[in-house]
């Protein structure tokens, strides 16, 4: 029996249709669409915006929308992934500018608690509707929110090593450095915008007060790693004068 006929060889696979490849970029382009005109929904109507003031907006039915998200946590996702891109852009571009001396340091802290601040500030709905969730009723197991603090965790935690600056420092105490002062910009962030405007304190004020208590917990630390000269020696000659007195 010939063995070509026993094996024949694969079928090469079928070339894209280009018609396929335009559809998919269409998709696309539409879901975009319909996450823009979710962000001016919740603009014009607020966090708690609905399903038909969506549709309204973007001048289509509920039914489309499903269409291209599949239901209400889909479309939550993409509106949340477009935000996230937003945040860890701006925070991330803070710190990227940094090459975080320690001298910096303290410049580093106030640049990014300054940096997550404005942009919840300067879009506070959108950012209430990611954070809230209005239109999700479930929990959900890929939590975008998290998946974003993560992101600018990571970033500032490889900016604290760099800023001790010690081959013997624990990487995970960075981390835990990190998540502390994220986590608590955040939670600010949250109750800041939680108060009445006429009652809430100004930006500059918020980001002094969250830079002077980070930067007292870390300050010590950095200065340990930084100081070129120990404190051992002033308290030397200090006792040694005392001993001759």
């Amino acid at each position: 029996m010939d063995n070509d006929a026993a094996h024949p060889e694969p079928a090469a696979p079928t070339p894209r249709d280009g018609r396929d490849s335009r559809w998919e970029r269409h998709r696309e382009e539409r879901r975009a669409a319909l996450v823009d005109a979710t962000i001016r929904a919740i603009r014009r109507h607020g966090a708690g915006v609905g399903m038909d003031d969506i549709a309204a907006e973007a001048g289509t039915s509920k039914t489309v929308i499903y269409r291209h998200f599949e239901d209400k946590a889909g479309l939550y996702r993409a509106v949340a992934a477009r935000i996230d891109g937003r945040v860890v852009g701006n925070v991330g571009a803070v710190l990227a500018r940094s090459s975080a001396p320690p001298a910096d340091a303290r410049e580093l802290v106030a640049s990014t608690v300054e940096a997550y601040l404005a942009l919840v500030e300067s879009d506070t709905e959108v950012y209430r509707f990611v954070v809230n969730r209005p239109l999700v009723d479930l929990p959900l197991a890929d939590d975008p929110v998290g998946g974003t603090v993560d992101q600018v965790t990571d970033q500032l935690t490889g900016l604290l090593l760099e800023a001790l600056r010690s081959p013997t420092t624990d990487a995970s105490r960075a981390r835990t450095w990190a998540i502390a002062l994220v986590g608590s910009v955040r939670a600010v962030a949250d109750d800041w915008l939680a108060t009445p405007e006429a009652d809430r304190a100004p930006r500059a004020a918020v980001v002094d007060s969250l830079t002077d208590l980070a930067w007292h917990g870390l300050a010590p630390v950095l200065a340990t790693h930084t100081t070129t000269t120990t404190r051992t020696t002033p308290i030397a000659s200090t006792t040694s004068t005392n001993a001759t007195s």
